[in-house]
């Protein structure tokens, strides 16, 4: 019995905190979503086994807008602003095949870009929760 409570403290003190208690790595309409630790094992996996034939592309997408990405942004971010007028052209050079790490500053933009961008014809997308802002605060890299 003394178990229940037990977690039950431990689901709120995550709560209270502002930690979230979903597991990493959840699927929702068909779009995985990752924290920040979980993209940086996505792209440090992508870049160990990127030299292996047959091996799946990896592309970090920034719908942030040009002066947001010039600020700082994730090593090998491709910068389309979901904002601007070009944004489906702008897309249309990246491989639809590739599992694509879709991110803005906190991950209103880029929420609302994955629609867009399935019906576009991208099948692996990858949403950061958190956004860039998610990724900075967990004191990972960022090129600037």
């Amino acid at each position: 019995m003394k178990t229940i409570p037990t977690v039950m403290m431990a689901v709120v003190a995550g709560v209270v905190s502002g930690q979230e208690t979903k597991p990493a790595g959840t699927v929702k309409d068909g779009v995985k979503h990752v924290d920040a630790a979980g993209a940086k094992a996505l792209l440090d996996a992508a870049a160990k086994d990127g030299s292996k034939e047959g091996k799946q592309k990896v592309v970090i997408l920034d719908v942030r807008t040009a002066d947001e990405f010039k600020a700082g942004h994730l090593k090998g971010a491709v910068n389309v602003d979901f904002m601007g007028k070009e944004f489906e052209k702008g897309v249309g050079g990246i491989d639809k095949d590739a599992v694509v790490v879709v991110h803005c500053q906190a991950g209103g933009r880029s929420a609302r870009s994955l629609p867009k961008l399935k019906a576009l014809g991208f099948k692996n997308l990858v949403h950061l929760d958190g956004g860039f802002g998610g990724w900075e605060g967990a004191g990972l890299p960022v090129e600037k």
